[in-house]
Formats: C-alpha cells, structure tokens, sequence
C-alpha cells in the first residue's frame, strides 16, 4: 500500500527568500523596468509567510509512484501595456459589444470599431458635432439591454446658431452600423471647454452623464442649469420618479468638469473624477442631492453644506478617465482599486482603498510616466483586461508615431520561483510570502495543471485537491 506522506517547504534558500520578498516589497515598482526593482527587502514583509498546502492525486490508470512535479512562479504587481489599435485621432471613450467589437469615439465626430484584430477603415457611425478645442463627440454607452434592442448612446457638443451645447443621443446597431439617431436630452450648456460628457449605466438600469461648467462657473451651483451636474435619466431621456430633485435630471451638482464615472464592483458606490482649477483635481464618492461645492470651494473645504472629495491633488494632473478594476486577467491584488488616466501629467495613477468600506484610499502608484504621453479613456474591458488611450493629437499634447493609440493593460509574464516533486495523495506545503502566485503540476501521460493563488498576509490557505487527468481527457 503507497505510504501518505507530507512534503515540508518549510526554509526555502536565501536567494529565493530574497526574490520572494522583493516581489512583494516592489509592488509600486515602474512597471516597464521590471528587471531594475529596488534590492530593498522590506524585514516585515519577509516575515509574513504564509502557509500554503495542498494535495495532488493522479488519475487512475497512472503508477501512484509517478513523481508530479509542481513549479512555483510568482505574478508581477505591476502588469505591461499591449498595443491594441493605433492610427486613432483623439479617442475619447469605448464601448464593448457582446459580439467582441470595440467601438470608439472620435472626438471630431466619428465611432471607429476594432475587430478580430483590426481597425476598420469605415466609421461605424459620423456624427455632426461642434468640434472646437476640447469639444466634440466623447462619452459612448450600451444599452444594458444591447444583444435584444441594439441600443447605444452619445455624448457630443452641437451648434444651435452662434450657441454651443452638448445632447446625449441614441443610435441603434444595424447591419454593423449605428443607424437612427435620436436625440433624448438635448440643450445642455457646452462650450469649447468644461463639456463633460461621460456617460454609463448604472446597476440600477438608469444612464448618468457628467456634465462641465461650460466656462461659467455659476451654473454648477444653479439647480435650474444642467451644467455642472451629474445627471441620472432612464434611457429614453425622461426623468426617474426617484431622482433627488423633483422634475429634474439632476444628480449631483457643484461640479466643475467631471470625467471619470465608475461603480466600486464591491460596494456599488458611485465615483466620478474632476478637473480642478490650478488645485485640486478631485475624486469625488457621489451620495444623491448632494453639492460638491464648485465654485464656492475646491478640494477640502470642512464645509457641512458641501461633499469634500475622497482625493484631491495638488499640482493638478488634469485627470481624465477613471474606471475600477474587476476581477478578471490583472493581478488579483489590483481589484477594487481605481485607475485614472492623467492628460497633463502622462500616466496612469492606480490608487488603493482600504477595505472593508473602500471609502479611503491608502495608497497610490503611478504607472508608464511619459511613456505614451496625454492619457485620456479609462475603462474594464469584458475580457477582464483594463483599457486605455492616448490624446496626442488633442493640439496639447505631442504626436508620435502611431498616435493616438488603444492600449491595454496585461499581467506581465510569471517570474520563476522554484520547483520540487510529490507523489500522488501527497500533502505539499510552502510558505509564500503575500502576493499572486501561479502554481503549475505535471507529470508523464497526465495533462498539464495551472492555478493562479491569491496569499494574502494573514491565516493559512488551503488549496484541496488537485485532481490530475490523463491525456486525451
């Protein structure tokens, strides 16, 4: 009768002790010099070890005594970029349909869609828009019912006589176009500058758009103007019976010109980022009715009347798209945190907040600094990849080859850590410290095993069995 034993990875050599504890130590590390971390180990994350066990059984049919040899590798903190399309001019937002295309906005008017691999030459969809310094067409949205009615909506910057404003419209998805655009609200206050523009469905069904002041600060305070505003609105434009003011699409108010809109995947609280002035650029945690002081404050004021922000920064980035992390292909240490891109200051800033009510923020890091230049769009994408663009071509920034870009965020690949072999029915036992890790079992005439594990800093984890398969299953 095959003998259980236990196979003990209780003191791993010096040199992977180290590696395992930068891996961690460095999880703010530039993600594009991965090889160049700092050879600081942190003491008190060395320390944290956690234990990890688990047991392997062959198939039947397969010797008991095959030796199955497991590899540990750990997943890098910081993921790389991908290039998905380029040849863009001003990408502003995207949309993903369930049939795989990505579709995205141009700010001079037109909807571009990228699929199997490609950016198609023709626009989805041309729209007429007032295409003037920072106004267009930007914020694009689907239906939560897209796959049965084909809805999508926009967001764009018209001219009504000598007067600029901003409409959210619908179009509908037909033979691989947008056909039938329909205005739903129209005559919200635009401008060259300070259009807002966001727009996304909520979980509750209903469709919010970001609105700016239009460059006349008074009317985010106006209850009567819809500039300067959050907007809530079923999506046929009317008004929900539940909105905090009566009659009124209004949401929020007291903003200066919000471009990030996103819901924690944890706690469904709704966040929006905000330029600022010459300060305080904000992140801002909406509750409805509520007055987040533009332009009688900026950044935090200690006001009762008014909402201060959860973040603000000093000097301003320019903050632009923001989007939270789900659970999907980034490292599992990344979700629930929030990522905004910067136009001004060219990156990516990943900022964390503190579990369980994820209404602080504990730290941040910033990502690919001057890499790709103005960074615009922010948003998840289905496949469990985060996806950005650049705004070169926006007359701030400086183009470069290719640009404007859609790029997206990638694990970057696992790093090697150390190896042993176990019999079936054996209990294996590491100790890792906190992080991603990949673990990996194989054998002769089985099927290659992976599994991705999350250690975190406390407790011990189990992982079961792993129930091998013969080849050919």
């Amino acid at each position: 009768m095959h003998r259980m034993r236990t196979v003990n990875i209780i003191s791993l050599n010096a040199a992977l002790l180290t590696l395992m504890a930068l891996a961690t130590a460095c999880q703010f590390a530039d993600p594009f010099s991965p090889d160049e971390e700092p050879a600081t180990v942190l003491a008190a994350v060395a320390s944290q070890r956690v234990p990890v066990e688990g047991r392997v059984q062959l198939p039947p049919g397969v010797s008991p005594d095959t030796l199955i040899n497991l590899e540990v590798s750990e997943v890098p903190e910081s993921p790389k970029a991908e290039m998905v399309a380029e040849g863009l001019e001003i990408p502003w937002d995207l949309a993903f349909t369930p049939d795989g295309r990505i579709l995205v906005t141009e700010r001079p008017g037109r909807i571009r869609v990228f699929q199997d691999g490609v950016l198609l030459t023709e626009p989805y969809a041309t729209i007429d828009v007032a295409h003037v310094s920072e106004a267009g067409l930007m914020g694009i949205a689907l239906h939560p019912d897209f796959s049965d009615n084909g809805f999508l909506y926009v967001c764009y910057t018209y001219r009504d006589g000598s007067q600029m404003f901003n409409r959210i419209a619908r179009l509908t998805d037909r033979e691989g176009q947008g056909t039938d655009h329909t205005p739903i609200l129209d005559g919200i206050p635009g401008s060259s500058r300070h259009d807002g523009c966001r727009i996304r469905f909520g979980p509750d069904g209903y469709l919010y758009a970001t609105t700016g002041d239009a460059t006349d600060p008074d009317l985010a305070q106006d209850l009567g103007s819809l500039a300067g505003k959050v907007l809530r609105l079923a999506a046929d434009g009317s008004i929900p019976a539940d909105n905090p003011f009566p009659n009124s699409h209004v949401y929020t108010y007291g903003h200066r010109n919000p471009q990030g809109l996103d819901w924690h995947p944890k706690t469904g609280d709704l966040f929006i980022t905000e330029h600022g002035p010459s300060r305080d650029d904000e992140v801002n945690l909406l509750e409805p009715g509520k007055n987040y002081g533009w332009p009688e404050v900026t950044g935090t004021a200690g006001k009762s009347e008014y909402v201060d922000p959860l973040l603000s920064l000093t000097p301003t980035v320019a903050i632009a798209g923001a989007a939270f992390v789900s659970e999907g292909n980034l490292p599992a240490s990344w979700e629930g945190n929030l990522v905004f891109a910067a136009l001004k200051a060219s990156h990516l800033q990943r900022v964390v907040l503190e579990p369980p009510e994820f209404r602080s923020f504990t730290s941040a890091q910033t990502l690919f600094q001057s890499e790709f230049g103005r960074l615009r769009a922010v948003v998840m994408g289905p496949d469990g990849y985060l996806y950005f663009t650049t705004s070169n071509r926006d007359g701030r920034g400086s183009p470069r080859p290719g640009d404007d870009r859609l790029l997206r965020l990638a694990p970057a690949a696992p790093r090697y850590l150390t190896q042993l072999q176990v019999r079936s029915g054996d209990t294996f036992r590491l100790e890792l410290p906190p992080g991603t890790y990949l673990l990996r079992w194989e054998a002769p005439q089985v099927m290659a095993v992976e599994r991705r594990i999350v250690v975190a800093d406390a407790g011990r984890l189990d992982l079961g069995t792993v129930e091998l398969k013969g080849e050919g299953n």
